[in-house]
């Protein structure tokens, strides 16, 4: 739970049994997730194959970049052990956002784009191979 000035805000808690699926890769990004307990896989499909970009343990958060730039996912989350989520809606992230520094603000949307962009890269590096 966590209080705010539009008063008091539950945060909800989602259980995820190993192999389910939070997100896929093209999906549009409307939450952020802590992990509170377990694992989360973080992986993209590249020509036709898994592949793992990390894993997020107790106390990370993932899907924060789709929120910061209003673009798909750019990969898949998958829980790889039981595990519990914290779910931070779109609207609640978006308020924080637009109480930051503008400053800062833009330096994510920069830090996304740059992120995005070497993905992108590497997808093309490895269609190539």
């Amino acid at each position: 739970m966590s209080s705010q000035k539009s008063g008091l805000q539950v945060l909800d808690r989602k259980t995820y049994a190993p192999g389910t699926p939070i997100f896929r890769q093209g999906d549009p990004g409307n939450a952020a997730y802590v992990v509170q307990s377990g694992e989360i896989e973080i992986w993209i499909s590249e020509n036709g194959e898994k592949r793992v970009l990390g894993v997020v343990a107790a106390g990370g958060i993932f899907g924060e970049m789709a929120l910061i730039d209003n673009a798909a996912r750019m990969a898949s989350a998958t829980a790889i052990k039981p595990s519990v989520c914290i779910t931070i809606p779109d609207r609640l992230f978006l308020e924080k956002m637009s109480e930051a520094d503008t400053f800062i603000v833009a330096l994510l949307r920069i830090f996304c784009s740059n992120i995005r962009s070497m993905q992108v890269s590497q997808e093309n590096r490895s269609r190539q191979e």
